[in-house]
């Protein structure tokens, strides 16, 4: 395929409703991340309190000889939780199983990976808050007790037999920490949130990214890039790949500024890293529903997408950058909204105003 193709072959994908810049896994990273990826804790770039913490942990439980407690991980996709799962495995010397909460659908599935871990190994769940109830259910005694119940018969005299496994450790990933059950919260003794990153973490993120991947990046070109990626890497290096395709089909193969502007402006991709369907929220929001408040329902329905999308994906970052409030009434757009859209401005009061942000972002989901 050439660079030409593949450059147009990601432009199709963004239209085909799955945005470049949505913070979720597509299959295009799911090939070339494992290569960006770094390989010890003290190589990972951002989230420096946890790091610390994660540090700490793993070196106290080697100095006792034992399993890691059970972690955690919370916050927006695409902030590296897989990869610190990773990462823990390989700083204690132990193997990792992969898994998600959607995919684990009776207790059955989850005895052939506990019987067969060695003592230390890792269990990680994505999507943790998915799991069905007779899954953790199945996991506490698992997690307490290093033991499962594993069901021999059906009907009403079924049986049951009690088996011992070695002492591991779960990793847990969520996106919605809020849906975790409180037992299911309480069991985990390392818990941690994710934030989004910084302009400068980011640019560092690019560049480390343009140098495994053999794209030559300015130091304004990274820059360029890091500020549109809504403060996830994930978001990062999909677009590095994306402007590195236009430098090489449209200019000289370098990545300057100039270079980086137009192939993201070409992507649909503005300054603050908004993409076509942030504006599609924003202005439905302003179009249909004055500016709001609205709940995220009629939000959903009004524009023919998923509540949860709109709540798990697109939402944060809006509610980050100033452009969308929650408040106890429903969704609003900010004044800045209305100011970067070139929408006029609403009548005062009726909206949120931007002076009066941090009270509102403190309001219940």
């Amino acid at each position: 395929m050439s660079w030409s193709d593949e450059f147009w072959r990601g432009k199709k994908i963004m239209t085909e409703h799955t945005q470049i810049t949505t913070p979720e896994s597509l299959t295009e990273d799911a090939q070339v991340e494992p290569s960006l990826r770094p390989n010890r804790l003290s190589e990972f770039i951002g989230q420096g309190k946890v790091c610390e913490a994660l540090s700490i942990a793993i070196e106290a439980a080697q100095l006792r000889k034992e399993p890691l407690d059970h972690v955690l991980f919370h916050g927006p996709p695409g902030l590296g939780k897989t990869t610190l799962a990773t990462l823990l495995a390989r700083e204690m010397g132990v193997n990792i199983k992969t898994t998600s909460g959607p995919v684990l659908e009776k207790p059955a599935d989850l005895v052939g990976i506990l019987t067969n871990q060695r003592e230390g190994d890792i269990l990680f769940i994505d999507e943790i808050h998915r799991l069905r109830p007779i899954i953790e259910e199945f996991l506490y005694p698992a997690m307490e007790d290093w033991q499962v119940d594993i069901r021999l018969s059906d009907g009403p005299k079924a049986q049951t037999m009690t088996m011992k496994i070695e002492r591991f450790t779960l990793v847990g990933a969520t996106t919605r920490f809020g849906s975790l059950t409180a037992p299911m919260r309480a069991r985990f003794g390392i818990v941690q949130r994710m934030n989004y990153y910084p302009p400068d973490e980011l640019v560092t993120i690019v560049r480390r990214s343009a140098d495994i991947l053999a794209i030559d990046a300015t130091e304004n070109g990274a820059e360029e890039i890091a500020r549109r990626s809504r403060g996830t890497p994930r978001v990062a290096n999909r677009l590095l790949r994306r402007v590195r395709d236009y430098a090489q089909v449209r200019a000289d193969g370098s990545i300057g500024r100039d270079v980086a502007q137009a192939a993201l402006k070409l992507l649909d991709v503005d300054e603050y890293g908004l993409d076509e369907m942030d504006g599609h929220v924003l202005k439905t929001l302003i179009e249909k529903f004055e500016g709001g408040p609205v709940g995220l329902n009629s939000l959903a329905v009004a524009m023919g997408e998923d509540p949860t999308t709109l709540e798990e994906v697109y939402e944060p970052f809006l509610i980050m950058e100033g452009f969308l409030q929650r408040t106890p009434q429903g969704r609003v757009a900010t004044q800045r909204a209305f100011r970067h859209l070139g929408y006029t401005l609403p009548e005062s009061g009726k909206n949120a105003d931007d002076g009066n942000q941090a009270s509102l972002f403190t309001e219940t989901e």
